[in-house]
């Protein structure tokens, strides 16, 4: 079993605490999906926020999902002028056969346009 990365984000529409349980519950939820992956398989996840975004952790919507024996970190995205706005991203170390190649990143809705390389 290898480790492996898979990285995905999603922007929020507003900053309010429901709204990114909803979207980071649903970014984390097609990762895993997209991947055929469990919690188990799950090794950490880190999450960035843009600076926006103070009204919850992104962390709290993998606890909803009961993802909650995996160490969770957040961090705050660099502050880049022209960034786009309420944006959650996520970097999750997994086990995982797959090959590299066939790793599946999920960039949900308008933040597909952050990475259109890897964007699935």
């Amino acid at each position: 079993m290898a480790v492996r990365a898979v990285r995905g984000a999603v922007q929020l529409e507003r900053d309010e605490a429901g709204h990114m349980d909803e979207q980071v519950g649903a970014l984390l939820t097609a990762i895993l999906e997209r991947n055929d992956l469990t919690a188990d398989d799950l090794i950490s996840i880190w999450f960035t926020a843009t600076p926006d975004l103070h009204s919850d952790f992104p962390a709290a919507a993998a606890r909803k999902l009961g993802i909650v024996d995996v160490p969770l970190i957040c961090a705050q995205e660099l502050d880049i002028q022209g960034a786009m706005p309420r944006v959650v991203r996520v970097l999750a170390h997994i086990e995982s056969d797959r090959p590299r190649a066939e790793i599946a990143h999920v960039y949900l809705g308008a933040a597909g346009a952050l990475r259109k390389d890897i964007a699935q």
